[in-house]
């Protein structure tokens, strides 16, 4: 009998020691659309192309690591709407160096500068330069190392030195860490930290463009950036991208930017052909997101923006567009996942609350 009371006294202590243990918080990660506007023009207020992907747990909901993908018009101000100053940011990555995905980062570099000088650099991860075949480049490595000129020239940065002396004396770009790596047809990761690994991959839009995919314990994600086929005009079997298509193959979710198909140039838009074609269309992007067993379909940078009845030069036959509008091309490719139109600031989280 004593035996049996040691026993249970035992077990009843180790029993109320597991209870009073933490329980581990359950990893989580949130894809939200920072800009949707597409191309330079200015529409309703949107802000610019960029995705924020946050990886985390329950306890600190989804905050420990917070990647950006492009860094459009406006990038800032969407962050801070999700309590997400630039000096948090873990690292940003960008798609291509077209202005409309780069213009906000100038901001979000200086304001890092300014209040984080002495924290730990930004990784900023983009393909290496690269020429194009009517001979100019591409060069994400200039944008970086001279973010900050047009501050240096003004006298900007020595007034701002003057106020505190442990900002960098270079400007933004001294607390900028450039990661490059050369796009290629087969995904190769690029970046990572802890369990979040990122990958790249090569895809058709302008010379050096690259298309990305985040996984981690609590899910995956495709961001696309403008991606279109290889084959750049009809006739092809679609236009999205076959390199995007095979890094999204298995991924949770895929955000995309997207063009109407009334947008085309045999539709009365004005718009020229090779600026149409190069886009990834609705319908298409949903037959790739069932193709792939995408679970979410997040449509971004879309032309034309909602409710728009111009797209820059260009005029909307039938518009302006509803998300119904984009939704019914959609679904009528036969994707049956969740759709998100987008609007700034749209967001999913996995696992769902």
């Amino acid at each position: 009998m004593k035996f049996f009371s040691g026993l249970f006294s035992a077990l009843l202590t180790l029993g109320l020691g597991m209870a009073l243990m933490p329980a581990q918080a359950a990893p989580c990660m949130i894809v939200s659309l920072t800009g949707t506007q597409s191309g330079p023009p200015a529409v309703n207020g949107l802000a610019g192309a960029g995705t924020l992907v946050r990886y985390g747990d329950d306890s600190n909901d989804c905050n420990t690591v917070r990647l950006q993908f492009d860094a459009g018009r406006g990038t800032t101000m969407r962050l801070s709407q999700l309590g997400v100053s630039p000096g948090q940011v873990t690292a940003i990555f960008f798609t291509h160096v077209h202005s409309d995905h780069a213009d906000g980062f100038a901001d979000l570099a200086q304001l890092r500068w300014n209040f984080n000088s002495s924290g730990p650099k930004l990784d900023v991860v983009c393909a290496d330069d690269m020429t194009s075949a009517l001979g100019f480049t591409l060069s994400c490595r200039n944008l970086v190392a001279h973010i900050g000129d047009a501050y240096l020239k003004s006298g900007e940065i020595a007034q701002r030195r003057s106020e505190d002396k442990s900002r960098l004396p270079g400007g933004p770009a001294d607390v900028l860490s450039l990661k490059t790596f050369m796009p290629t047809n087969n995904a190769q990761g690029v970046w990572s930290l802890g369990d979040v690994k990122v990958s790249a991959i090569r895809s058709t839009h302008i010379t050096g463009h690259a298309s990305y995919r985040v996984d981690t314990p609590a899910g995956s994600v495709v961001i696309g950036g403008d991606a279109g086929n290889d084959v750049v005009a009809p006739p092809r079997a679609n236009s999205t991208s076959a390199q995007v298509e095979r890094l999204a193959q298995g991924a949770d979710i895929v955000v995309h930017s997207t063009m109407h198909p009334a947008m085309g140039p045999d539709r009365d838009s004005g718009m020229p052909a090779d600026v149409f074609h190069r886009q990834s269309l609705v319908g298409d992007l949903g037959a790739m997101a069932k193709r792939t067993g995408a679970k979410h379909l997040m449509l971004t940078h879309m032309a034309p923006p909602l409710g728009a009845l111009r797209h820059g030069p260009y005029k909307v036959p039938g518009g302006p567009f509803t998300q119904a509008d984009y939704l019914k091309v959609v679904l009528e490719a036969g994707f049956t996942g969740n759709v998100v139109v987008g609007t700034d600031l749209a967001s999913i989280r996995l696992p769902a609350k």
